[in-house]
Protein backbone atom coordinates (compact mmCIF):
# COMPACT_ATOMS: atom_id res chain seq x y z
CA UNK A 1 0.00 0.00 0.00
CA UNK A 2 1.17 3.32 -0.94
CA UNK A 3 1.15 5.86 1.81
CA UNK A 4 3.45 9.12 2.61
CA UNK A 5 6.29 8.98 4.72
CA UNK A 6 5.58 11.19 8.19
CA UNK A 7 9.00 13.25 9.02
CA UNK A 8 10.43 12.92 12.10
CA UNK A 9 10.35 9.69 14.76
CA UNK A 10 7.30 8.12 15.93
CA UNK A 11 6.95 8.36 19.61
CA UNK A 12 6.03 4.57 20.87
CA UNK A 13 2.42 4.32 22.49
CA UNK A 14 1.42 2.35 25.65
CA UNK A 15 -2.34 3.32 26.27
CA UNK A 16 -5.63 1.43 27.37
CA UNK A 17 -8.45 3.53 26.95
CA UNK A 18 -12.25 3.04 26.67
CA UNK A 19 -13.73 4.49 23.22
CA UNK A 20 -17.18 5.60 23.09
CA UNK A 21 -19.05 6.37 20.00
CA UNK A 22 -22.97 7.96 19.13
CA UNK A 23 -25.41 6.08 21.25
CA UNK A 24 -23.44 5.49 24.14
CA UNK A 25 -21.59 1.95 22.89
CA UNK A 26 -18.22 1.27 24.78
CA UNK A 27 -15.53 -0.88 23.87
CA UNK A 28 -12.45 -1.47 25.70
CA UNK A 29 -10.01 -1.03 23.65
CA UNK A 30 -6.02 -2.03 24.41
CA UNK A 31 -3.76 0.42 22.03
CA UNK A 32 -0.01 -0.25 22.02
CA UNK A 33 2.01 1.14 19.02
CA UNK A 34 5.24 1.64 17.57
CA UNK A 35 6.58 2.31 14.13
CA UNK A 36 5.77 -1.18 13.38
CA UNK A 37 2.84 -2.54 10.76
CA UNK A 38 -0.35 -2.67 12.79
CA UNK A 39 -2.24 -6.04 13.92
CA UNK A 40 -5.25 -6.56 14.89
CA UNK A 41 -7.40 -8.93 16.47
CA UNK A 42 -10.50 -9.39 18.63
CA UNK A 43 -11.63 -11.93 21.50
CA UNK A 44 -14.34 -10.87 24.27
CA UNK A 45 -14.99 -7.24 23.33
CA UNK A 46 -10.93 -6.84 23.02
CA UNK A 47 -9.49 -5.07 20.43
CA UNK A 48 -5.81 -4.79 20.26
CA UNK A 49 -3.89 -2.77 17.41
CA UNK A 50 -0.92 -0.57 17.09
CA UNK A 51 -1.47 3.51 17.22
CA UNK A 52 1.68 4.81 14.89
CA UNK A 53 -0.18 8.27 13.81
CA UNK A 54 0.38 6.49 10.12
CA UNK A 55 -3.27 5.33 9.08
CA UNK A 56 -3.28 1.81 7.38
CA UNK A 57 -6.60 0.51 5.26
CA UNK A 58 -6.75 -2.87 6.92
CA UNK A 59 -10.94 -3.68 5.53
CA UNK A 60 -13.33 -3.13 3.70
CA UNK A 61 -15.94 -2.45 5.74
CA UNK A 62 -18.43 -1.91 2.66
CA UNK A 63 -18.50 -1.48 -1.10
CA UNK A 64 -21.16 -1.14 -4.19
CA UNK A 65 -22.39 1.58 -2.22
CA UNK A 66 -24.30 4.94 -3.42
CA UNK A 67 -21.91 8.15 -2.52
CA UNK A 68 -22.65 7.52 0.88
CA UNK A 69 -22.64 11.05 3.00
CA UNK A 70 -23.26 10.36 7.04
CA UNK A 71 -22.24 7.48 9.09
CA UNK A 72 -23.46 7.41 12.81
CA UNK A 73 -22.79 4.27 14.93
CA UNK A 74 -25.45 2.63 17.11
CA UNK A 75 -24.67 1.21 20.86
CA UNK A 76 -24.18 -2.08 19.48
CA UNK A 77 -21.65 -1.24 17.33
CA UNK A 78 -23.36 -1.11 13.74
CA UNK A 79 -23.27 1.93 11.61
CA UNK A 80 -26.29 3.53 10.35
CA UNK A 81 -25.07 5.16 6.77
CA UNK A 82 -26.84 7.50 4.45
CA UNK A 83 -26.80 7.85 0.96
CA UNK A 84 -27.15 11.08 -0.73
CA UNK A 85 -28.38 10.34 -3.67
CA UNK A 86 -30.70 7.64 -3.45
CA UNK A 87 -32.07 8.32 0.09
CA UNK A 88 -31.16 5.23 1.40
CA UNK A 89 -30.79 4.32 5.22
CA UNK A 90 -28.64 1.51 5.38
CA UNK A 91 -27.66 -0.48 8.93
CA UNK A 92 -23.86 -1.59 8.20
CA UNK A 93 -21.96 -4.10 9.92
CA UNK A 94 -18.16 -4.15 10.85
CA UNK A 95 -16.29 -6.46 8.96
CA UNK A 96 -15.39 -9.80 11.36
CA UNK A 97 -12.06 -9.21 13.25
CA UNK A 98 -8.92 -10.19 11.07
CA UNK A 99 -10.25 -9.74 7.99
CA UNK A 100 -8.06 -7.85 5.56
CA UNK A 101 -8.63 -5.54 2.59
CA UNK A 102 -9.37 -8.31 0.32
CA UNK A 103 -11.77 -10.48 3.21
CA UNK A 104 -14.99 -10.81 4.37
CA UNK A 105 -16.99 -7.02 4.47
CA UNK A 106 -19.62 -6.31 6.63
CA UNK A 107 -23.18 -6.92 6.06
CA UNK A 108 -25.55 -4.10 4.50
CA UNK A 109 -29.09 -4.65 5.25
CA UNK A 110 -31.06 -1.68 3.48
CA UNK A 111 -33.18 0.27 6.52
CA UNK A 112 -35.39 2.01 3.65
CA UNK A 113 -35.30 5.65 2.67
CA UNK A 114 -35.95 9.34 3.44
CA UNK A 115 -39.15 9.98 1.25
CA UNK A 116 -39.29 13.77 1.35
CA UNK A 117 -35.31 13.77 -0.19
CA UNK A 118 -35.28 15.98 -3.17
CA UNK A 119 -31.70 14.78 -4.74
CA UNK A 120 -30.28 17.22 -7.06
CA UNK A 121 -26.64 17.89 -7.23
CA UNK A 122 -25.16 18.06 -3.92
CA UNK A 123 -28.69 18.04 -2.08
CA UNK A 124 -30.14 14.70 -1.53
CA UNK A 125 -29.70 12.56 2.36
CA UNK A 126 -26.48 13.92 3.93
CA UNK A 127 -26.04 13.56 7.89
CA UNK A 128 -27.02 11.60 10.41
CA UNK A 129 -26.49 11.08 14.29
CA UNK A 130 -27.59 8.93 16.61
CA UNK A 131 -30.02 10.08 20.05
CA UNK A 132 -27.15 9.87 22.78
CA UNK A 133 -30.66 8.34 24.31
CA UNK A 134 -30.55 5.83 21.62
CA UNK A 135 -31.26 2.79 24.03
CA UNK A 136 -34.59 4.32 25.41
CA UNK A 137 -35.66 6.39 22.94
CA UNK A 138 -34.65 4.31 19.78
CA UNK A 139 -34.21 8.09 17.46
CA UNK A 140 -32.01 8.75 14.88
CA UNK A 141 -31.56 11.98 13.59
CA UNK A 142 -31.64 12.80 9.72
CA UNK A 143 -30.29 15.95 7.56
CA UNK A 144 -32.68 16.12 4.76
CA UNK A 145 -32.72 17.95 1.32
CA UNK A 146 -36.34 18.29 -0.02
CA UNK A 147 -37.42 20.38 -2.75
CA UNK A 148 -38.83 22.93 -0.30
CA UNK A 149 -35.89 23.83 2.32
CA UNK A 150 -33.67 21.54 4.22
CA UNK A 151 -34.22 20.18 7.53
CA UNK A 152 -33.44 17.76 10.44
CA UNK A 153 -36.08 14.89 10.57
CA UNK A 154 -36.13 12.02 13.41
CA UNK A 155 -37.27 8.63 13.09
CA UNK A 156 -37.21 5.66 15.33
CA UNK A 157 -35.13 2.25 14.62
CA UNK A 158 -36.28 -0.31 16.02
CA UNK A 159 -34.15 -3.89 14.97
CA UNK A 160 -33.97 -3.44 11.11
CA UNK A 161 -37.29 -1.14 11.18
CA UNK A 162 -37.39 2.54 10.43
CA UNK A 163 -40.10 4.09 11.09
CA UNK A 164 -41.70 7.15 9.40
CA UNK A 165 -39.72 10.39 10.01
CA UNK A 166 -40.82 13.74 12.15
CA UNK A 167 -39.46 16.90 11.62
CA UNK A 168 -37.32 18.55 14.05
CA UNK A 169 -36.26 21.48 12.47
CA UNK A 170 -37.38 23.13 9.06
CA UNK A 171 -37.06 25.80 7.05
CA UNK A 172 -33.29 25.74 6.16
CA UNK A 173 -32.78 27.28 2.68
CA UNK A 174 -31.90 24.66 0.17
CA UNK A 175 -30.20 24.47 -3.02
CA UNK A 176 -28.38 22.33 -5.74
CA UNK A 177 -24.57 23.79 -4.28
CA UNK A 178 -23.53 24.40 -0.74
CA UNK A 179 -26.45 22.40 2.09
CA UNK A 180 -23.77 22.00 4.42
CA UNK A 181 -25.42 18.80 6.08
CA UNK A 182 -23.64 17.53 8.90
CA UNK A 183 -24.92 16.40 12.53
CA UNK A 184 -23.21 15.77 15.56
CA UNK A 185 -24.47 15.59 19.50
CA UNK A 186 -21.88 17.45 21.48
CA UNK A 187 -20.89 16.33 25.10
CA UNK A 188 -23.32 18.55 26.57
CA UNK A 189 -25.92 16.40 24.89
CA UNK A 190 -27.23 19.13 22.44
CA UNK A 191 -27.43 18.28 18.45
CA UNK A 192 -25.10 21.02 16.22
CA UNK A 193 -26.04 21.12 12.77
CA UNK A 194 -23.90 22.43 9.87
CA UNK A 195 -25.57 24.35 6.85
CA UNK A 196 -24.54 25.77 3.71
CA UNK A 197 -25.21 29.29 2.00
CA UNK A 198 -26.89 27.51 -0.38
CA UNK A 199 -25.45 29.14 -3.24
CA UNK A 200 -26.66 32.66 -2.45
CA UNK A 201 -23.60 34.06 -0.55
CA UNK A 202 -25.19 37.22 1.08
CA UNK A 203 -27.53 34.58 3.19
CA UNK A 204 -24.51 34.06 5.39
CA UNK A 205 -24.05 37.43 6.58
CA UNK A 206 -27.92 37.36 7.33
CA UNK A 207 -28.12 36.27 11.49
CA UNK A 208 -31.55 35.64 11.53
CA UNK A 209 -31.41 33.27 8.15
CA UNK A 210 -30.21 29.57 9.00
CA UNK A 211 -27.95 29.48 6.07
CA UNK A 212 -23.97 29.54 6.20
CA UNK A 213 -24.52 28.45 9.93
CA UNK A 214 -23.77 26.43 12.17
CA UNK A 215 -27.07 25.35 14.39
CA UNK A 216 -27.45 24.21 18.32
CA UNK A 217 -30.73 22.94 18.85
CA UNK A 218 -32.39 20.35 21.67
CA UNK A 219 -33.52 16.92 20.44
CA UNK A 220 -36.78 18.72 20.29
CA UNK A 221 -35.53 21.06 16.96
CA UNK A 222 -35.60 24.07 20.13
CA UNK A 223 -32.86 26.99 20.59
CA UNK A 224 -30.47 24.91 23.29
CA UNK A 225 -30.10 26.78 26.26
CA UNK A 226 -27.29 29.64 26.24
CA UNK A 227 -26.83 30.09 22.74
CA UNK A 228 -25.97 33.54 21.84
CA UNK A 229 -28.24 35.10 20.15
CA UNK A 230 -31.43 33.16 21.63
CA UNK A 231 -31.84 31.44 18.34
CA UNK A 232 -30.67 28.05 17.27
CA UNK A 233 -27.52 30.19 15.72
CA UNK A 234 -24.70 29.13 17.12
CA UNK A 235 -22.48 30.69 14.44
CA UNK A 236 -22.01 32.45 11.19
CA UNK A 237 -20.64 33.60 8.27
CA UNK A 238 -20.04 30.19 6.96
CA UNK A 239 -20.41 29.33 3.45
CA UNK A 240 -20.61 25.71 3.42
CA UNK A 241 -19.33 23.20 6.64
CA UNK A 242 -19.23 19.65 5.87
CA UNK A 243 -17.41 18.26 8.77
CA UNK A 244 -18.05 18.66 12.70
CA UNK A 245 -15.71 16.95 15.22
CA UNK A 246 -15.12 17.55 19.13
CA UNK A 247 -11.67 16.83 20.72
CA UNK A 248 -11.19 15.24 24.40
CA UNK A 249 -10.91 19.02 25.23
CA UNK A 250 -14.45 19.67 24.01
CA UNK A 251 -13.63 22.13 21.53
CA UNK A 252 -15.93 22.07 18.41
CA UNK A 253 -13.86 22.34 15.27
CA UNK A 254 -15.52 22.53 11.60
CA UNK A 255 -14.06 21.87 8.19
CA UNK A 256 -15.30 24.23 5.41
CA UNK A 257 -15.01 24.34 1.65
CA UNK A 258 -13.87 27.65 0.45
CA UNK A 259 -14.69 29.15 -3.06
CA UNK A 260 -11.29 29.19 -5.01
CA UNK A 261 -8.54 30.94 -2.35
CA UNK A 262 -8.81 28.71 0.65
CA UNK A 263 -10.31 25.64 2.37
CA UNK A 264 -10.60 26.40 6.36
CA UNK A 265 -10.56 24.44 9.81
CA UNK A 266 -12.07 26.42 11.99
CA UNK A 267 -12.39 26.14 16.15
CA UNK A 268 -16.25 27.38 16.68
CA UNK A 269 -16.77 29.56 19.48
CA UNK A 270 -20.07 30.55 20.22
CA UNK A 271 -21.57 33.91 18.36
CA UNK A 272 -18.36 34.57 16.19
CA UNK A 273 -18.83 35.18 12.82
CA UNK A 274 -16.23 33.50 10.18
CA UNK A 275 -16.83 36.49 7.65
CA UNK A 276 -18.35 34.71 4.49
CA UNK A 277 -18.16 36.05 2.02
CA UNK A 278 -16.31 38.96 3.10
CA UNK A 279 -12.96 37.27 3.79
CA UNK A 280 -12.06 33.63 2.65
CA UNK A 281 -9.27 32.24 4.29
CA UNK A 282 -7.48 34.68 6.55
CA UNK A 283 -7.35 38.17 6.73
CA UNK A 284 -10.01 40.28 6.64
CA UNK A 285 -11.18 42.82 9.22
CA UNK A 286 -10.60 42.10 12.88
CA UNK A 287 -14.26 41.32 13.66
CA UNK A 288 -14.34 38.20 12.01
CA UNK A 289 -12.67 34.84 13.34
CA UNK A 290 -9.53 33.52 11.93
CA UNK A 291 -9.19 29.66 10.67
CA UNK A 292 -6.72 27.61 12.72
CA UNK A 293 -5.44 26.35 9.32
CA UNK A 294 -6.08 26.85 5.76
CA UNK A 295 -5.05 24.77 2.30
CA UNK A 296 -5.19 25.04 -1.30
CA UNK A 297 -8.87 23.82 -2.86
CA UNK A 298 -7.16 21.45 -4.99
CA UNK A 299 -5.47 20.44 -1.64
CA UNK A 300 -8.62 19.57 0.25
CA UNK A 301 -12.38 20.35 -0.67
CA UNK A 302 -12.94 19.25 2.99
CA UNK A 303 -16.00 17.21 3.70
CA UNK A 304 -16.22 14.97 6.87
CA UNK A 305 -13.85 15.47 10.08
CA UNK A 306 -13.22 13.36 13.00
CA UNK A 307 -10.94 13.04 16.29
CA UNK A 308 -9.19 9.96 16.88
CA UNK A 309 -5.59 9.09 18.68
CA UNK A 310 -4.43 12.37 19.37
CA UNK A 311 -5.50 14.02 16.05
CA UNK A 312 -7.88 15.54 13.97
CA UNK A 313 -8.82 13.26 10.89
CA UNK A 314 -10.03 15.14 7.26
CA UNK A 315 -11.53 13.46 4.62
CA UNK A 316 -10.65 15.59 0.95
CA UNK A 317 -13.11 15.44 -1.87
CA UNK A 318 -11.08 17.26 -4.66
CA UNK A 319 -7.80 16.87 -2.66
CA UNK A 320 -8.29 13.03 -2.79
CA UNK A 321 -5.90 12.86 0.47
CA UNK A 322 -6.62 12.29 3.88
CA UNK A 323 -5.37 14.82 6.11
CA UNK A 324 -3.94 14.42 9.64
CA UNK A 325 -3.64 17.24 12.03
CA UNK A 326 -2.25 17.42 15.38
CA UNK A 327 -4.56 18.65 17.99
CA UNK A 328 -3.91 19.99 21.57
CA UNK A 329 -5.40 22.90 24.17
CA UNK A 330 -7.82 24.19 21.18
CA UNK A 331 -4.53 24.51 18.95
CA UNK A 332 -3.81 22.40 15.52
CA UNK A 333 -0.56 22.19 13.82
CA UNK A 334 1.45 19.78 11.46
CA UNK A 335 -0.80 18.90 8.70
CA UNK A 336 0.17 15.69 6.71
CA UNK A 337 -1.55 14.15 3.60
CA UNK A 338 -1.83 10.54 3.17
CA UNK A 339 -3.49 8.60 0.25
CA UNK A 340 -2.25 10.91 -2.46
CA UNK A 341 -1.15 10.82 -5.80
CA UNK A 342 2.35 9.34 -6.92
CA UNK A 343 2.88 11.64 -9.01
CA UNK A 344 0.81 15.19 -10.19
CA UNK A 345 -2.27 14.66 -12.53
CA UNK A 346 -2.85 11.17 -11.20
CA UNK A 347 -5.79 10.52 -9.00
CA UNK A 348 -5.66 9.94 -4.72
CA UNK A 349 -4.87 6.26 -4.25
CA UNK A 350 -8.67 5.84 -3.23
CA UNK A 351 -9.87 9.03 -4.97
CA UNK A 352 -12.27 11.35 -3.92
CA UNK A 353 -12.83 10.92 0.12
CA UNK A 354 -16.24 12.03 1.59
CA UNK A 355 -16.65 11.14 5.11
CA UNK A 356 -14.14 9.95 8.34
CA UNK A 357 -15.42 9.65 11.80
CA UNK A 358 -14.59 7.17 14.80
CA UNK A 359 -15.76 3.72 15.52
CA UNK A 360 -16.93 2.64 18.97
CA UNK A 361 -13.06 0.20 18.91
CA UNK A 362 -10.96 3.30 18.05
CA UNK A 363 -10.30 3.00 14.68
CA UNK A 364 -12.08 5.56 11.59
CA UNK A 365 -14.59 4.45 8.67
CA UNK A 366 -13.59 6.30 5.96
CA UNK A 367 -15.92 6.85 2.72
CA UNK A 368 -14.93 6.86 -0.68
CA UNK A 369 -17.21 9.49 -2.85
CA UNK A 370 -16.51 8.55 -6.80
CA UNK A 371 -20.10 8.15 -7.85
CA UNK A 372 -20.82 11.69 -7.12
CA UNK A 373 -20.66 12.60 -10.58
CA UNK A 374 -17.38 14.49 -10.47
CA UNK A 375 -15.03 11.16 -9.53
CA UNK A 376 -13.68 8.47 -11.50
CA UNK A 377 -15.20 5.06 -9.95
CA UNK A 378 -13.78 2.10 -9.80
CA UNK A 379 -15.36 -1.49 -9.93
CA UNK A 380 -15.66 -1.64 -6.26
CA UNK A 381 -17.04 1.99 -5.58
CA UNK A 382 -18.24 3.67 -3.40
CA UNK A 383 -16.21 2.08 -0.31
CA UNK A 384 -16.34 2.60 3.00
CA UNK A 385 -12.51 1.29 4.49
CA UNK A 386 -11.32 0.41 7.42
CA UNK A 387 -8.18 2.53 9.17
CA UNK A 388 -6.21 1.87 11.65
CA UNK A 389 -4.53 5.52 12.71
Amino acid sequence: MRRRAVAGSLIALALIVTACGQGGNETDLDVSGTAAEPTGSAEDGQLTFVVDGVPDVVATVASGLATPWGIAFLPDGNAVVTERDSARVLLVSPPEAGSDASGEQGEVVVLGRIPETDPRGEAGLLGVAVSPSFESDGLVYFYVCTAEDNRVVRARLDGSTLGAPEPVLTGIPTGTTHDGGRLAFGPDGYLYVSTGEAGNKQLARKRNSLAGKILRITADGDPAPDNPFGTVVWSWGHRNVQGLTFDPDGSLWASEFGQDKADELNRILPGEDYGWPVVEGTGGPARFTQPQMTWKTDEASPSGLAYAAGYLWMAALQGERLWRIKVASGQVSDPTDYFTAERPGEAGEYGRLRTVVRAPDGRLWLTTSNQDGRGDAGEDDDRILLIEP
